[in-house]
Order: structure tokens, then sequence, then C-alpha cells
């Protein structure tokens, strides 16, 4: 009976699932995105290695997932190349394998008549190794390179991309910061990194040169350590703990001047505030099944006013107060159960979509279509009590004489 009726008004009946439709939608399909990013980056922070730490400038005290005051924009210089000198030193630091200072900065680039903003990253001539960062064409600069200022660049794939499009790099001259510079190596495309790093969309040069010769600066923004492996990674962080404070004379805990984080450090926050995106995506789409649902009330109450005459015949010939509420209940809970599993299957599809755009795992969560599926139901119900009630409780007399 709750089909029959429905299917009398089929464009009304479709308009009306459309709300329920839509919210379902966009509850599984945002949900997934959020999952699908969430996993896409941590992927690929786990891929550059589970035996790393990061040295940050500036202290942090508020617990282990606060920002350092570097972080903050607060310029800090605590970290210097005696600090990097010590952590090399094998009787100091016997658990350090590598380490690669960094600086950080953005300039104009350009080639001929490109010219565009990028961010412009000084490393070490280690870190392409540590971080096994793999080339399209080229390689990373070496040792030399680092030891006499030269003034080389390796270019992320975007960078490449927007300045030399099919053109081949290696071996132009590029204007950073109207200085010259030789492009020696292309990296493939890697996406973000440590740090929230977009590592395509940024040109690295030594350490020294970009220091020097560019900056202006004797510091380190950041300093990654290789250690010799996972289980040395407590043992390292005592020991690069030790030799800071020592070279910073600190004799209270309480007042680093820098911030030590760990590979899991990171995953873990990147993994909360993820996690807390994809809630706030889902809790947004969710207002949509709200909206969705309130047009279901409204239907329904128009179906009541429209069907009064039924209504009165039905309790003329015996129908209880019950009977009606059923009705119409069934009515609202059909309406929304089909449009729920009309919105499950688009929201699959849409979910496989972003999934390809967006170069990740499609990944669709039972969760997500429990919730959505769920919450479809519990609104045909909650929205649709109060015109099933209104129309139980209609007297059969003036409803049979209601024109």
């Amino acid at each position: 009976m709750a089909i029959r009726a429905l299917t009398l008004n089929k464009v009304r009946t479709a308009l009306t699932m459309l709300g329920i439709v839509i919210g379902i939608t966009s509850v599984i399909v945002l949900v997934s995105a959020g999952q699908g990013a969430q996993s896409l980056i941590v992927d690929q922070i786990k891929g550059v290695g589970s035996n790393l730490l990061f040295i940050i400038p500036g202290g942090s005290k508020k617990g282990q997932f606060s920002p350092a005051a570097s972080s903050q924009g607060i310029l800090i210089t605590s970290l210097n190349e005696q600090d990097v000198k010590a952590m090399r030193n094998p009787i100091l630091a016997p658990d350090v394998e590598y380490v690669n200072p960094g600086v950080r900065g953005q300039f104009a680039v350009g080639f001929r008549n490109q010219d565009m903003q990028v961010a412009v990253a000084g490393e070490d001539h280690t870190y392409a190794k540590v971080h096994s960062l793999e080339f399209g064409t080229g390689d990373w600069f070496n040792k030399n390179a680092e030891d006499g200022f030269e003034q080389v660049a390796v270019l992320g794939s975007q960078v490449k991309e927007d300045l030399f499009g099919a053109q081949d790099a290696i071996g132009q001259i590029i204007k950073i910061n109207k200085l010259s510079f030789r492009v020696v190596g292309v990296m493939k495309p890697k996406g973000v990194g440590v740090m929230g790093v977009d590592q395509d969309g940024q040109v690295t040069i030594p350490v020294t040169t970009a220091q020097k010769v560019l900056l202006g600066i004797n510091y380190y923004n950041l300093v990654q350590v290789q250690v010799k492996d996972e289980n040395s990674l407590v043992a390292a962080q005592d020991q690069i703990t030790k030799i800071l404070r020592n070279n910073h004379r600190i004799t209270d805990p309480n007042k680093d001047d820098f911030t030590i984080r760990t590979q899991k450090d990171i995953v873990s926050l990147l993994g909360t505030i993820t996690s807390a995106l994809t809630l706030f995506l889902g809790a947004i789409a969710g207002i949509s099944l709200v909206v969705g649902g309130i047009g279901i009330m409204n239907i329904m109450l128009v179906s009541v006013t429209e069907r009064t005459r039924e209504i009165g015949l039905r309790k003329a010939i015996g129908a209880q107060r019950s009977d009606i509420l059923l009705q119409f209940l069934l009515e609202a809970v059909t309406l929304t159960i089909l449009g729920g599993i009309i919105g499950i299957v688009f929201g699959y599809l849409g979910s496989f979509i972003i999934a390809h755009f967006g170069n990740w795992s499609p990944t669709v969560p039972l969760s997500a279509i429990a919730l959505a599926f769920g919450g479809s139901a519990i609104f045909g119900l909650v929205f649709g009590i109060y015109p099933a009630y209104k129309a139980s409780k209609l007297d059969p007399i003036q409803a049979l004489r209601y024109e």
C-alpha cells in the first residue's frame, strides 16, 4: 500500500527522495575521501622510512603534539653547523647514520619568459639517499657541489612541467631570486612528504648555497636524522638531546630551544588531524540529510491534506488510529529507505571517481554506509511521525465531508 501510494505521484516522490539521496551520497563520498586522503598522506610519510628523527628549532612545552615555536612563525636560529658536526660525531652519537640539515624559503623561480613563486629548499648531499628519491632525469648534487657553494638545482616534477613542459630541463639555466642556477636533476612525482612539504612543487639546491648565496644566514630551519635502525630511535634521540643541551648550555629540560619529533609522532599527529577533518566533512554532509528529512515531512503533510477524504473513508469502515499512523509512517520510511539505497549506490560510485582523480586507493568504509542507511531510516521515522500522527487524529465524519 505504501509503495502504491508513492507511485501515484512519481515526480513528487522522486523529488522528495532527492534530498535523502544527495545527503547519503555526500556522507559516503566525503567520509571516503577523507579516509582515502588520510591513508595517502600517512603512506607517503611512512614510505620515507621509520627510522627518522626531525629536529625543529624552538621548544615545545605543552605536550607531545604541541607545535614548536618555529612552526608558529617565530624566527628561531638555535640550530647551527656546530650542532650538525656534533651529531655526525660517531663518539657522541653512535646510533646516528646520516644528518641532513636543511633550510627553506619562497622565491621567484624563472626560465626565459616563465616566472612563478616556488618553495626553495636547501638540502644536504645525502638527502636523496636517505629519502630514497627517484629521478626522471639527471641526479642529485654531490658533496663537491655542496662544499663549493655551486649554484645547481634539482626540480620537482610539477616545477619542471610548469617551466619546461616536454622540453628537457637538464643543463638548462633557471633564475632563483635573479641568480642563475643550472638544473642537474628532475625528480619523479613524489607527492606530499614529511612536514607537509609538496616535493613535486619545490626546487632543491645545496644547503650551503641556500644559506650563503640565497638567504645570507648561518642557521638551519630543520635537521633530519636517520638512525641506524628503528630500534635505535630512543637511544639516538637521547644522544641528540644531550648534544644540543650541551652545545646550547641548557641545564633545565623545560627550557629546551629545540624539539625532536619521530616519524611515529608525525604520523600520529597527521592521523589525528585528518580524522577530525573527516568527521567535520561527514557532519557537514549530514546537514543535507536533515534538510532531506524536513522535505519528507513537508511532503507527507501535504499528502495528509490531499488524502483527508481517504483517511475518513478508512476510519468509517473500521480502521483504527494505529492503522492510519502505521500507513503514513510506512510511506515516509519507504521514501527514505529507497532514497538510502540509491544514495549508497551513487556514493559508492562517487567514491571511486574521486579516488581515481585523487590518486589514492578507493575506500568505502562500511561504517559510513551503515551510518548513512541507518540515518535515512531514522530520519524517515522522526520526520514521518508528525504527519502520520496528524492523519491518525482526523475525525472520520469531518474527514468525509472535507472538500
